[in-house]
């Protein structure tokens, strides 16, 4: 009878412990702006992914935690670390001097450079063959505001303003301009698409892109740490060229460790 007992309350035990509900990992609660290819962007299930998407989830998984992924206006970013609704944001955040005021910042992971670049088969062979050249750029961009200022240094002719970059890219490509200014990643990332261009020289530009987060927070070492190692086994390289069509440069951030930033 007593035996009976015991074999039943074991039986109990044992059906107990394979009926407890599973412990759900902790969440890491990412907001990100999902115009932003091909860093952000909503497939046609109407979920995010692109570059940053996967560096987060790459993250994360060094962290043991699943990733929520919100959508957020790229101005609502700042408002929502600071107030702890997300744990970190994405979305090419330039690290800057007056932001780090604010917010706190990983190392940086990408070198937010522009680029001159041309139709592959060019004569250009750097910025110092475009003498005498009409370059074009984006509209009221950054591009635009670099051949301005350099116009009489590199002696450039003439200048031609675009409202799409597709437009710009194309008039490259068909030799209506000799060359374009532009963003480097959003260059290489329409290059996968559009065939027949190519990076002539990269312009540093001394921005750099890393995950924000509220000031102070507990998983700023944490999720700086992980890049460092992911930086170390790879991944962040195949992220680059998975995303952007071409190796990373061995001297940028995404292959480099480095300091966290430290407000001045």
């Amino acid at each position: 009878m007593m035996k009976s007992l015991f074999r039943k309350l074991a039986a109990a035990i044992v059906l107990g412990a394979f009926s407890l509900p599973a412990i759900a990992a902790e969440k890491l609660v990412v907001g990100a702006y999902p115009s932003n290819p091909p860093w952000e962007a909503k497939n046609e299930k109407g979920e995010f992914e692109g570059f940053e998407v996967d560096l987060v989830k790459a993250i994360a998984k060094k962290l043991n935690r699943d990733v929520d992924i919100q959508d957020l206006g790229f101005q609502a970013l700042f408002a929502a670390t600071s107030s702890g609704r997300i744990d970190v944001a994405i979305s090419t955040i330039t690290i800057t001097p007056e932001r780090l005021k604010s917010q706190a910042f990983t190392q940086p992971y990408y070198d937010s450079d522009m680029a001159l670049a041309a139709a592959t088969n060019t004569p250009l062979k750097g910025l110092a063959d475009v003498k005498g050249k009409t370059l074009g750029a984006l509209a009221t961009s950054t591009g635009e505001t670099w051949i301005k200022q350099n116009m009489q240094k590199y002696g450039i002719a003439d200048m031609k303003t675009y409202n799409t970059q597709q437009d710009l890219l194309l008039d490259t490509r068909n030799g209506r301009v000799d060359g374009a200014i532009s963003d480097l990643a959003g260059m290489q990332f329409t290059f996968l698409k559009m065939p027949g261009l190519k990076i002539v020289e990269r312009i540093q530009t001394g921005d750099q892109y890393g995950i924000m987060m509220k000031k102070g927070s507990p998983l700023l070492e944490p999720v700086n740490n992980a890049i460092t190692e992911l930086k170390k086994d790879g991944t962040l390289a195949a992220l680059h060229k998975k995303w952007l069509g071409v190796e990373a440069e061995p001297t940028t951030s995404t292959m480099t460790v480095a300091p966290l930033p430290a407000a001045m």
